[in-house]
Formats: structure tokens, C-alpha cells, sequence
């Protein structure tokens, strides 16, 4: 299905969201990327292509036609069990000059991600956009139990955070992912919120699709440092800014696939071991209250590190 509303346009910027098996998920997600919800934006400024890849059932024509701003959709069925064909079908669709990537469709997005990427993508030539990410409720999801929290427990949590009204709540309410346990000031592993101009995708040729686990493995950790290897990028960082994990059974988070078996396939691939980029970064963005711990907690994390010598 393609929205007639989007065939003419020329957007700005371009946001390619891939989805399996999310209908509980993608609504909120869809939801976060609207008009309504991010700032500093116009409607026809952006547009959202959403890639279903291969969900048993194909997403519900409902919640596409209930996004206010402009969105085409695609479907791969049959699609394979890793996510990279479905992102690069996007970002080849995209009509935007600045692209951007959210591989898992169950990210919340913070309200002003969309407008900061941008303000970003024109400070400088060849920009490398980053997205620190979290997970909803008080333990990663690849560590809790039924027992300590589930789906149910996360809709009550974003209930009462009255996350509609001001994203910047779930801030309250959630825990840095492993991958950006080092927080704003240290080097992240992977970024999934990631912006870069169309023609630094092309030099990149989009995600790897020889990483094959459900999932991806460590696909989204390889297009994030094969990005910021690239010659004469800067990398820059989004303060303030960042997306939110919801729980759906992903390969990762639920435990399917472990850091080895993922760590296996990326040192076959690429032969070396996975090691966080160590571009400096350059900070983008505002500080809005509900931010403030997490900075704070960052800048603390980085003093030790700066004190102990660790990189």
C-alpha cells in the first residue's frame, strides 16, 4: 500500500521504520514519529516509510491510515528472518535528503529527535547523526522475568507517564540499553536512531544483508561503525534526544539470540572484533528536565572513566 498523499512531495527528511510482528508496538511508534507528537516540525517537512518484514499478519490498515503526516508503507512476504532487505528497501524509496533508520519498530521516539537530526545534518558537510536508546521499565529486557515485568506491566508504565503528553517522561521511566551504558559522553555501540544525507547511505550501500540471524545480529553495530569509518564525517551526538524499547519478543532482547552467537557472526563477517567507534563526537540539542538525571548520571560515568584511564 502507498499513500497517494506522498507520491509528489519532496520531503526534507526521510524516516525508514522497519516492523515484524509489532501490533501492539507500532501504534505508539507511529504515534511518537507523528506530527502531533514531534516539535519544531511541519507535516509535509518529513515523511515515515514503514517496511513490514514478513509479519505472520500484515499490519493493520487501520493504524496506517490513523498517522496524520505522511506515510507510505511496504510489505516484504515471504521475507527473510534478519531485517536489513526491509531497511534497504526503505532508504531506496526515501525521497528525503537527510535518511533516517529505525531498525526496530518498537522504538518510542523522543518529541524532538526528528527536528534536532535535522538542525544537526546542517551544521556540517558529512554528518553522522546518533541516537542514544533506552529500554521501558527499570531492567534492560534481555534480563527480566515474567515475574519482575511483562507487556502488562509496561502499559501500565506508560499509563501513568502520560508519555502522549510530554515524551520526554519516559526518560523517568526507562533504562539505558546495554549498547549505550556508557551514556551521552562515552562511546555508544550502536545508535538506533541513526541519521545520515543520502549520499553517505550510498557510499555505505545500506545495512550489511550478510548478517543473517533473526534480528540482525549485530547488523545495526556494523552500518554504525562502518559509518562513522567513513572518510571525513563527523560524527554528532543528540543530546536530549533518544528512542525507548518497548517490549515485543525481539531476537535479542528476549534472549533467542546471545552476545556470542551475535559476536560470532560479525567476527566472521568482518574478521575482527566488535569495538565501539571512537569518533569525537559533537553535541547537538536541548536539555529538557526530564533529561537532566540521565546527564547528569552520563557526565558522572565519564569522570570515572576519564579518572581510571578507560577509553
Amino acid at each position: 500500500m502507498k499513500d497517494d498523499r506522498v507520491e509528489n512531495m519532496q520531503p526534507a527528511l526521510s524516516v525508514v521504520v522497519v516492523a515484524y510482528d509489532m501490533a501492539r508496538e507500532l501504534p505508539r511508534t507511529l504515534y511518537s514519529l507523528s506530527p502531533e507528537y514531534q516539535r519544531d516540525l511541519a507535516a509535509d517537512d518529513y515523511e515515515v516509510i514503514v517496511v513490514d518484514n514478513g509479519s505472520p499478519q500484515p499490519i493493520d490498515s487501520r493504524v496506517l491510515d490513523e498517522f496524520s503526516g505522511n506515510l507510505r508503507h511496504e510489505r516484504i512476504h515471504p521475507a527473510p528472518p534478519a531485517p536489513a532487505r526491509a531497511a534497504n528497501l526503505g532508504i531506496g524509496q526515501a525521497r528525503g535528503d537527510l535518511v533516517g533508520l529505525v531498525l526496530d519498530g518498537a522504538r518510542i521516539a523522543s518529541p524532538g529527535l526528528l527536528a534536532q537530526a535535522r538542525r544537526a545534518s546542517r551544521l556540517v558537510e558529512r554528518p553522522i547523526i546518533a541516537t542514544l536508546a533506552w529500554h521501558l521499565g527499570p531492567t534492560r529486557h534481555m534480563d527480566v522475568s515474567a515475574d519482575t515485568y511483562d507487556r502488562a506491566r509496561e502499559d501500565a508504565l506508560l499509563t501513568e507517564a502520560e508519555w502522549t503528553a510530554d515524551g520526554y517522561a519516559l526518560f523517568g521511566v526507562s533504562t539505558l540499553a546495554a549498547s549505550s551504558a556508557r551514556g551521552w559522553f562515552r562511546p555508544m555501540g550502536e545508535s538506533n536512531g541513526l541519521f545520515m544525507p543520502r549520499e553517505l547511505w550510498d557510499e555505505l550501500g545500506g545495512i550489511d544483508e550478510a548478517f543473517a540471524l533473526a534480528g540482525g545480529g549485530l547488523s545495526n553495530h556494523d552500518l554504525y561503525r562502518r559509518a562513522c569509518e567513513l572518510e571525513d564525517v563527523q560524527l554528532v551526538v543528540l543530546l536530549g534526544e533518544g528512542t525507548f524499547h518497548q517490549m515485543h519478543g525481539g531476537a535479542a532482547t528476549s534472549g533467542r539470540f546471545g552476545w556470542d552467537e551475535m559476536h560470532d557472526e560479525y567476527v566472521a563477517l568482518r574478521g575482527r572484533p566488535y569495538a565501539p567507534p571512537r569518533n569525537k563526537p559533537l553535541y547537538v540539542g536541548e536539555v529538557p528536565p526530564g533529561t537532566l538525571p540521565t546527564i547528569a548520571d552520563s557526565a558522572a560515568r565519564a569522570i570515572d572513566a576519564h579518572r581510571r584511564g578507560v577509553i
